[in-house]
């Protein structure tokens, strides 16, 4: 008889291949969020009107921000179709809407050409990488989380929280590759548009990996007796599991001070406001 995830003690060979995967996916995704900060300077000039450095280094770090502010919302809306239609739909759609807009993005069309319009579509590419972030964490642990067995939960967990901090290493390593391998002149007329396409790319390329994942025993269970939840997922929690909620909130803030010093900060210096080198 096969063993069942609740009664297993030890990962498979399976278990392994779905780790790697999420885990991979979860890097290339988060590399496709973040390369933007890593062109920050790059974008600024490129995409915004150049009368005020003040101006357009607002609205350069305001157009990334604003993924932030809608992956909250896109979480609570994702994980409640991750009830309904499955965790593994929701696991390729959140790939999938990271790898378009980055893709977009690494396309578009410059301020020189079509003025306003340009910040306009950047932004829009934002806060579709927004949604796609917004589903994609939470997704990825709540898959890994349902495939491994209990004693296995903090392997898992950590797997994906790894993998999202390699893509951070991603986009800072091919940062420096571009910035080693072109000069400034190259990167602001074509180069800056490579991360963005190849980023595009190789998600596509791990959405059509995740087509081999299986979807999770318990989701199979659920459908099995028919027992979908069809409630929303964030009354669930606030109702049954306020404290850990709140927990998990304060254990944000050391996540944001890492994004503000290790992503935000040295941009920010590097500006032409507080002209550090």
């Amino acid at each position: 008889m096969k063993e069942s995830v609740v009664t297993r003690k030890q990962l498979t060979m399976q278990d392994a291949k779905t780790l790697s995967l999420s885990s991979l996916g979860g890097a290339l995704e988060f590399y496709d969020f973040i390369v933007f900060l890593t062109f920050a300077s790059t974008l600024k000039v490129l995409f915004f009107p150049a009368e005020s450095e003040l101006i357009a280094t607002i609205m350069t770090y305001l157009t990334y921000a604003i993924a932030y502010f809608v992956r909250p919302l896109s979480g609570i809306v994702l994980a409640h179709f991750g009830d309904l239609i499955g965790r593994k739909k929701v696991f390729m759609f959140s790939l999938f809407m990271m790898a378009i807009p980055t893709l977009c993005i690494g396309l578009l069309p410059t301020f020189e050409s079509i003025s306003y319009l340009a910040p306009i579509l950047l932004l829009t590419m934002r806060i579709l990488q927004g949604v796609a972030l917004g589903g994609e964490v939470p997704s990825a642990h709540v898959f890994v989380t349902e495939h491994v067995p209990r004693s296995r939960f903090g392997i898992a967990n950590s797997a994906i929280a790894a993998g999202l901090t390699f893509g951070v290493l991603i986009g800072h390593f091919v940062s420096t590759m571009m910035s080693l391998s072109f000069t400034a002149e190259e990167t602001l007329s074509y180069a800056w548009r490579i991360p963005f396409i190849l980023g595009g790319i190789l998600g596509l390329l791990a959405v059509y990996l995740r087509r081999y994942l299986q979807e999770t025993p318990v989701f199979l269970e659920m459908q099995r007796k028919k027992s979908l939840h069809s409630g929303t997922p964030m009354k669930t929690v606030l109702k049954d599991f306020r404290l850990q909620a709140f927990i998990a909130t304060l254990s944000t803030w050391l996540l944001i001070a890492g994004v503000v010093l290790v992503l935000l900060a040295p941009n920010l210096m590097k500006s032409d406001m507080f002209g550090m080198d």
